[in-house]
């Protein structure tokens, strides 16, 4: 079995937690599944849980698609930079596929994004198949555009889609 939950803004991607923030039990009432990959807690959208070992490292393998809204209008540096791939404290990056995009459809968050009327924000889509801690935030601040709203749109062939934030879904593997 394989579960697609939109994960909100402030949701830890795990079962528990000692100082009460909320968590995936909050949300999900599937027993004996796991997470494949985590999602920050700052960050939105798709996390694939799955009740099979080999499911789940199949699954943490695969293309992430991100959407980002980044501070100041991104340039064609910056994007060049992130394609190539961009140096970290923990070492360079992979290359990344990325590309400007409209602001997408999404649900009003909570807290909402700051804004500043002098200070303009875009949208960026990155496409990686790394998952490092908070990765995308850091390459983003790394090429001087910090990210202010992340949303994973999808993990290889799993979209988001139109799965409301807070809710899942079940897959049989066979239907994916």
């Amino acid at each position: 079995m394989i579960v697609l939950f939109n994960k909100p803004y402030g949701v830890l991607s795990q079962f528990t937690d000692e100082a009460g923030r909320p968590t995936l039990a909050d949300y999900i009432d599937v027993p004996y599944v796991y997470a494949a990959g985590r999602l920050d807690f700052d960050s939105e959208g798709l996390i694939l849980l799955t009740d099979d070992g080999f499911v789940q490292h199949e699954l943490t393998g695969m293309i992430k698609r991100y959407w980002a809204q980044v501070d100041g209008e991104v340039t064609d540096e910056a994007l060049a930079q992130l394609a190539s791939g961009v140096v970290l404290k923990d070492g360079v990056t992979k290359p990344a596929e990325v590309t400007r995009m409209p602001e997408p459809e999404l649900w009003p968050r909570t807290p909402p994004i700051r804004f500043r009327k002098s200070v303009p924000t875009s949208w960026i889509e990155l496409k990686i198949r790394e998952g490092r801690n908070r990765q995308v935030r850091r390459m983003t601040a790394a090429v001087g555009f910090p990210t202010l709203r992340l949303v994973r749109a999808s993990i290889g062939p799993y979209e988001l889609g139109t799965l409301a934030t807070g809710t899942y879904i079940e897959l049989d593997p066979l239907d994916s």
